[in-house]
């Protein structure tokens, strides 16, 4: 049984809880832009992963059907507990691997990109390892784990990693020796030299503590969260395809053939010498580092928070129904949904570029609901709904264009 879709309302009381305690205490960790960005990340991924083919179950299926080893059964406590021993242990490798090799972490990259550590963090999902990820969870089935028994530890174990997720919980004693804690946590996702690939575990820290990845947190150096190289963005689709759009780059330029190879295949870092002559990783500078962070206006951020809150219509309106939905329908919802998070970055961004792409999405948007209607793919209630969703988010977004040009103009006049 997947658990998560019932812990998600838990998931925001919490993110709502901890920004009311940092605003009271005056520490807060959250920024509109960054959640906005992780709580859009985290949509997409789950909105991806109903219309792509989970190549990853298919095969645990055949293999559950005719090629166990062993037999686990869902009847025995022992089994279960075994069950969550093994899968920590093969999460443990995945989440390694994913850091150590740039094809895995040109997926698992998403959710390191913040620069914030908050439980909004713990919402950043990759859209594309569901490609990769089962690789690492096969030694299970051979095993005789039942899919029942998979989903529902994998679930569990997901929902135990949100908590991790926060600056306001410290260390927490003799746990810190057995468990994964906000702690340890805290390591894993900063880009301070001394913690960078350390802590990969996602329930147990023994993993790490065996096999030489573990590092303490330590009050002589604050950590700085995010990626080496910094994303500079809050578009959710470039998040997502950054690390393999750089790889492709550099095959291409790279003139040795070894070279073009090497690049799908290498440790985390590695680049072609001539590739990285030619264009230079841009490296956060951690003596002085900054934030990306353009400024944002109240109108701004109360008209990027009303978009989300929009494109959440969107999302608790699929998902329930979406086992009912034709696969062209998911399609569609999927395009009309990605434009709205795509608006919403670039908005954030405040990108010269605002305005024609709000012209494009409209056209876009308003073809996709043409096709959906002269199809016949959705009845004209919900074209109607979808509409009057466009003009509304059109209304937001132009506002949030007009109060950055109007802030850009002031900003000029007082220069």
């Amino acid at each position: 049984m997947n658990y998560v879709a019932f812990a998600v309302p838990f998931f925001l009381l919490l993110i709502i809880l901890e920004i009311t305690w940092g605003i009271l205490r005056k520490t807060n960790t959250y920024r509109v832009n960054d959640s906005i960005n992780s709580l859009s990340i985290g949509m997409l991924s789950t909105l991806t992963k109903l219309v792509i083919l989970n190549i990853g179950m298919l095969i645990f299926q055949r293999i559950e059907h005719s090629g166990q080893w062993l037999t686990m059964s869902t009847g025995s406590a022992l089994h279960w507990v075994l069950g969550i021993l093994l899968y920590d242990f093969c999460y443990y490798w995945f989440h390694r691997v994913s850091h150590e090799r740039i094809l895995f972490w040109g997926s698992h990259v998403v959710h390191h990109q913040s620069e914030d550590f908050n439980l909004s963090t713990a919402l950043r999902q990759t859209s594309t390892g569901i490609f990769t990820t089962w690789i690492f969870y096969l030694p299970l089935f051979f095993l005789g784990m039942p899919i029942e028994m998979y989903i529902s530890i994998a679930s569990l174990h997901l929902i135990y990693q949100f908590w991790i997720h926060t600056q306001f919980v410290p260390k927490l004693g003799p746990i810190e020796w057995l468990f994964v804690t906000p702690s340890n946590h805290r390591v894993h996702h900063a880009q301070n030299t001394r913690y960078v690939d350390r802590n990969y575990g996602g329930l147990l820290c023994i993993w790490d503590r065996a096999f030489g990845t573990y590092s303490e947190e330590s009050d002589d150096e604050p950590i700085i969260y995010g990626i080496t190289t910094p994303l500079n963005t809050w578009n959710p689709l470039w998040a997502n395809m950054h690390i393999f759009t750089g790889m492709l780059r550099d095959a291409w330029y790279t003139r040795r053939v070894k070279d073009k190879l090497n690049v799908f295949t290498a440790r985390t870092g590695w680049r072609p010498e001539d590739v990285e002559k030619r264009f230079p990783s841009n490296k956060s500078q951690l003596n002085n580092f900054q934030k990306y962070n353009p400024e944002l206006s109240r109108t701004s951020k109360f008209s990027l928070t009303a978009l989300y809150m929009l494109a959440t219509v969107v999302y608790f309106w699929l998902v329930p129904q979406s086992a009912t939905l034709s696969l062209m329908q998911l399609y569609l919802s999927l395009a009309y949904t990605m434009l709205m998070l795509v608006s919403i970055g670039m908005l954030a961004d405040q990108s010269k570029h605002s305005r024609r792409w709000e012209l494009i999405r409209f056209v876009f948007s308003i073809a996709l609901l043409g096709i959906a209607d002269f199809g016949g793919f959705f009845d004209r209630t919900i074209i109607l709904a979808g509409i009057a969703l466009l003009v509304t988010s059109c209304f937001f977004s132009w506002l949030a264009i007009i109060s950055a040009k109007t802030d850009s103009d002031l900003g000029q006049v007082a220069h």
